[in-house]
């Protein structure tokens, strides 16, 4: 079965689940119709899916085979164990996006493209796939330098994505989790409370819990906050200058990192 296939499947089959449980258990009632939302997030999807093809190709894989061909990076110089190196280039793969993610709050340029992210009021399963196109090619080759200057393997490569966009849906996830099952999970991964803090349209809360996997960088770098202020059911989701039906439109939300503030 080829890489794509895999990814794809995955991808399909965590959605389908975790969209059936927000339906079954909800954590919040949703502010705005859910097909208008959909439809745009998916489409700007499918944008992102695009522009990654057409600009780059086989992307972060192909740079990890050409790589791994040519012997670029750190991990050919030091010659560690297989395992080691797809471990070791996960987790940094990982400290990168936090990171970026980071960066991305406060580089006014970067800020314009992820506010995209940020605009819409509600978050479920499909806010982990609202990314500006121009966001995702920089993301793209973010990962892509990091793939050569590391010489990283290529079923890391793999692993990491699939990780990445699993992670992403689970935690922006409508989804209702047990007290203490989010205690425990949020001590290794970042869990659908402790991200949504992270979209409230309080600036102290919208600036923290940055990770979208790993909850170790946050604790690290004392960017971590447990619970909103308003709790979950009471705080507003969104950027506060545009709680409207605006968000929900394809054509606004693509323009949106263009607009005056």
């Amino acid at each position: 079965m080829s890489e794509t296939a895999i990814r794809l499947g995955v991808f399909f089959g965590l959605f389908a689940l975790l969209a059936a449980w927000e339906l079954a258990r909800p954590r919040r009632r949703a502010a705005m119709p859910r097909a208008g939302r959909w439809l745009t997030n998916w489409a700007v999807s499918a944008l992102d899916a695009v522009m990654v093809r057409l600009v780059f190709g086989a992307a972060a894989v192909g740079a990890a085979l050409d790589a791994a061909a040519t012997g670029t990076g750190l991990f050919h110089a030091l010659a560690w164990p297989g395992w080691l190196e797809g471990l070791m280039a996960f987790v940094l793969f990982d400290l990168a996006i936090w990171a970026q993610h980071v960066a991305s709050h406060h580089i006014g340029l970067l800020w314009r493209l992820h506010r995209v992210h940020h605009s819409d009021r509600d978050m479920d399963v499909t806010t982990a796939i609202r990314f500006h196109p121009l966001e995702i090619a920089l993301s793209m080759a973010l990962k892509i330098g990091l793939v050569y200057a590391l010489g990283a393997p290529a079923i890391a490569v793999v692993a990491f994505e699939i990780v990445l966009n699993g992670a992403a849906m689970f935690n922006h996830g409508n989804i209702r989790l047990p007290a203490r099952v989010d205690r425990l999970l949020r001590l290794a991964i970042v869990t659908p409370d402790m991200h949504r803090v992270h979209h409230s349209t309080i600036r102290a809360e919208h600036d923290s819990n940055f990770g979208f996997n790993l909850s170790l960088w946050d604790r690290l770098f004392g960017t971590y906050r447990a619970a909103p202020a308003a709790g979950h059911e009471g705080m507003t989701i969104g950027l506060p200058e545009y709680q409207s039906a605006a968000p929900t439109r394809l054509l606004w939300t693509l323009a949106l990192p263009f607009r005056r503030r």
